[in-house]
């Protein structure tokens, strides 16, 4: 049997690696990002195919769907951008460039997603999953950070209209609020907060859960911190 599609959008070495080592088994995988560096070593260990191109330009984004050989069976949404500095000294060009990538960017990969999704079968009633990466500045601004907030208050109400609209259709979509910072290569805990910072292959297990979950409890909004994290 041909494995089912997924495709991740705005791949690092941190999430976006662990989230493709977690799906590769399973999955026959596409990796995106703007920087075919980025993607090389993760591509020979998971045997993805792997796309370069700018996730705010709605032609490469719709090319990139329109290319898989079938609808995808996940689509996941990594990238985000933001300007930080005093609100009155940032550049409204910088904070628009940071918007167009944490939040119109999003808006495209689930237009395209949905579009090719719905044309799919469906498989115990779900024809594919939908998720986009947030952060706690979805939910609450911090100072400095306008167009992080921006962008994510975006984000989160794109992915909640989104599932109101495409979850009666059997499209399963849902904003993950990653609460903390994430332990990437390079970093390490605090000496004094060990368990301060979340572990990558754990969120990648979150999201496995929300693509295999069952429709008559879908989840549409979830949150993930360290234990020791204030909320």
């Amino acid at each position: 049997m041909t494995k089912p599609l997924a495709l991740i959008i705005g791949v690092g070495d941190g999430l976006s690696a662990a989230l493709a080592r977690n799906l590769a088994a399973d999955h026959a995988l596409t990796l995106v990002a703007r920087s075919a560096d980025k993607m090389q070593a993760l591509a020979e260990e998971t045997g993805a195919e792997t796309r370069q191109l700018d996730a705010t330009d709605e032609a490469s984004i719709a090319a990139l769907f329109d290319d898989l050989p079938a609808p995808p069976r996940v689509a996941i949404y990594n990238p985000s951008a933001r300007v930080r500095g005093p609100i009155q000294e940032v550049s409204a060009e910088e904070v628009r460039r940071a918007v167009d990538v944490t939040a119109i960017g999003a808006f495209l990969m689930g237009k395209h997603a949905a579009r090719r999704m719905l044309t799919a079968e469906p498989v115990a009633g779900c024809r594919g999953t939908i998720l986009f990466t947030g952060a706690s500045a979805g939910v609450k601004g911090f100072p400095e950070s306008a167009s992080f907030a921006m962008g994510k208050f975006a984000q989160r109400g794109l992915a909640e209209s989104m599932a109101r609209e495409l979850h009666p259709k059997g499209i399963h979509v849902a904003w993950v609020n990653i609460d903390g910072a994430i332990l990437t290569p390079g970093r390490t805990d605090p000496e004094d907060r060990p368990g301060a910072l979340l572990r990558p292959e754990e969120i990648a297990r979150t999201y496995r859960h929300l693509i295999e979950q069952e429709r008559s409890a879908w989840t549409n909004e979830v949150a993930l911190r360290p234990w020791l994290e204030r909320f």
